[in-house]
């Protein structure tokens, strides 16, 4: 598949721009510094072991290649761009095309993490929210995000996000038990 010529057949547009940065759908060539990220920051991920290029291979090809001709695709990712540069990715995953709902999903290159951390998250956000509610007319989205990351909580509420639900000790992590956040943005 010609990955410049990707496009989702669920929606009219398929790049969304905030000055200097931009989503196109997920381009085959990120994928392995999108796995390498997910190794890096498995701690707040749903994955419990590193990813192999082989897993990431196959992957690829038999889920995100599939997604783009799909009337009610699962999911819609995109490669997050700082002008040609890919920066991070996410986008709208757990779709309920029923309920017109969907989770949020952002991992940026761990090496911004520490200087660009909101700047980026708001800015995605920013951009996502014109998947979400612009093109696909949601209701709200959401995110499922492990209490491991407190830096995160306040971001979100800055980009408008409220605290849906608390659930208490819904997950083990490094053999504790840990909380899960669910915050919600509603159109």
């Amino acid at each position: 598949m010609n990955n410049e010529k990707r496009t989702y057949k669920v929606l009219k547009n398929q790049v969304f721009t905030s000055g200097n940065y931009r989503i196109v759908p997920i381009r085959d060539k990120d994928k392995y510094d999108i796995m390498k990220w997910r190794n890096e920051q498995m701690y707040h991920l749903r994955q419990n072991q590193a990813l192999s290029r082989q897993e990431q291979e196959t992957y690829f090809k038999n889920t995100i290649n599939q997604l783009f001709n799909e009337d009610f695709p699962s999911q819609i990712l995109f490669s997050f761009l700082e002008k040609e540069q890919c920066i991070g990715y996410g986008g709208l995953v757990h779709i309920d095309w029923n309920k017109k709902t969907a989770e949020l999903s952002f991992i940026m290159d761990t090496s911004l993490e520490k200087n660009f951390f909101e700047k980026l998250w708001l800015v995605f956000v920013k951009l996502i929210k014109k998947v979400a509610f612009d093109e696909l007319s949601f209701n709200y989205i959401f995110t499922y995000a492990f209490d491991v990351r407190p830096h995160l909580y306040p971001v979100l509420q800055k980009a408008g996000f409220e605290l849906h639900q608390r659930l208490k000790e819904e997950v083990f992590i490094n053999g504790k038990k840990t909380d899960v956040l669910i915050h919600r943005l509603m159109q």
